[in-house]
């Protein structure tokens, strides 16, 4: 830790904690916009096998359509970080959640694979913008050693919205069809879009925030001013370039459970979506589903509980966000056994330990961009970053479509699940030893 970052954690130990908590209720929004971006884009992961067989998709097929959404995704990443540091996060949120519910809907017209990879684009796009502008807007309303805490609540409404998606969209499709679900649930966004321009705007500007309050979001002292980092000066950057690898190695497991997970557990454990004869409901996907990201969840809080506790506690922030870090890598290591395991609750259980450490690892790492850049960088960075684990999530969904087709085995991809958590860990540790604040103009 440098001297400039040692002298905001010395001073914040004077400032006492504010009256005010309205900064909570702004980080139950982002869960909310979190929650519904992650039910838009799981449902076609869900919804898999029906689809599948109502209009013929092959293996690759399937995965064409994934690498559709996952390569728009990237491209849009790249696209919006610096978009939203230049116009600011309630206008740009508020952009993509329309347009990200009006590409979900489409979805529902979809009759072809080209039409199904046309909506994939355009929902890739705008939903890039969420997790960019998530965690500007924490680092805009949480102090440092309150940031991973934040970062980790937004980040449990990905694991609710993977959680709700198989009791929404299996419940509607049971009765209304498959096309109706994507409907539904594509118009929940304007629910939430109505909630974000009714309740969000900056802490200066929000009569809600009391002053006590203000001074604690603040306590880290006020960025320099300055224009919005440039690529090319971030490029050059060891504190972008630990982001950048440590989403690249671990969000393709993330994708390969949000796409693949039913299937999964469908080829490798014989459940079923929907009950079948004298099955039974546990017998079927949509539990597992929901105990895998329930883990999910706990992980998700827990890493970033871990983390502003330990800097609580007198540890500095290095060694708080990176002793976490570990200890999620630890989690994510039984992954490598998971596609033999010989009982489904086993699988079920030790899928659930992996998605919670990737929750914990993923609230630490976005958190770090915070405590390395000032406020009006930090959407650039996590959209270089989200790209690159965009560009991981299609060299993913093509490797695990290809396996299937030619082999119908999981294995592979998942002894790299298990292990990509400490090749990231390895390379964070190594780009940013000491975790010193980026040199940005």
């Amino acid at each position: 830790m440098n001297a400039s970052t040692a002298a905001s954690e010395t001073t914040a130990e004077t400032i006492s904690k504010p009256l005010g908590r309205y900064r909570w209720g702004i980080c139950a929004l982002l869960f909310f916009v979190i929650t519904i971006n992650y039910i838009d884009r799981q449902i076609i992961g869900v919804l898999k096998p029906v689809i599948e067989d109502d209009l013929g998709w092959s293996e690759v097929d399937y995965g064409n359509i994934v690498t559709a959404f996952q390569a728009s995704y990237g491209i849009g990443l790249l696209i919006v970080g610096r978009w939203l540091d230049r116009v600011g996060t309630r206008k740009g949120i508020a952009i993509a959640i329309a347009f990200w519910s009006l590409a979900a809907a489409f979805h529902a017209a979809a009759r072809s694979v080209l039409a199904f990879i046309l909506a994939r684009i355009a929902l890739g796009v705008a939903e890039s913008a969420a997790y960019p502008g998530a965690v500007k807007s924490i680092a805009e309303w949480f102090p440092k050693r309150e940031r991973a805490l934040g970062v980790g609540i937004l980040n449990a409404g990905a694991n609710v919205g993977v959680l709700l998606t198989p009791i929404i969209a299996i419940g509607i499709a049971g009765v209304y069809g498959w096309r109706a679900a994507f409907l539904v649930t594509g118009l929940l966004g304007f629910l939430v879009l109505w909630a974000w321009l009714r309740f969000f705007r900056q802490p200066a500007e929000h009569m809600q925030v009391t002053e006590e309050e203000r001074a604690w979001i603040d306590q880290d002292g006020e960025d320099p001013a300055g224009e919005p980092l440039a690529w090319r000066d971030a490029i050059r950057q060891r504190q972008a370039w630990f982001f950048i690898c440590g989403k690249f190695f671990t969000d393709p497991v993330w994708y390969l459970f949000l796409f693949w997970l039913p299937d999964f557990l469908s080829k490798t454990q014989g459940m079923e979506l929907f009950p079948k004869g004298d099955s039974g409901i546990l017998a079927t996907i949509g539990p597992a589903l929901i105990g895998v990201y329930l883990l999910a969840d706990i992980g998700s809080i827990a890493g970033g509980w871990l983390s502003s506790h330990l800097v609580g506690r007198g540890w500095s922030v290095n060694r708080a966000r990176k002793t976490t870090l570990f200890i999620a890598a630890l989690f994510a290591l039984p992954l490598v056994t998971v596609a033999n395991v010989p009982e489904p609750w086993m699988a079920v259980l030790l899928i659930g330990l992996g998605t919670a450490a990737h929750q914990a690892f993923s609230s630490n790492i976005f958190t770090m961009i915070a405590d390395m850049y000032p406020r009006r960088a930090v959407a650039t960075i996590a959209g270089m970053g989200g790209a690159a684990g965009a560009v991981g999530g299609i060299l993913i969904a093509q490797a695990t479509g290809w396996t299937l087709e030619l082999t119908g085995s999981y294995t592979p991809i998942v002894i790299y699940a298990g292990l990509g958590y400490l090749i990231a860990f390895i390379v964070i540790q190594v780009l940013v030893p000491r975790m010193d604040l980026a040199p940005v103009r």
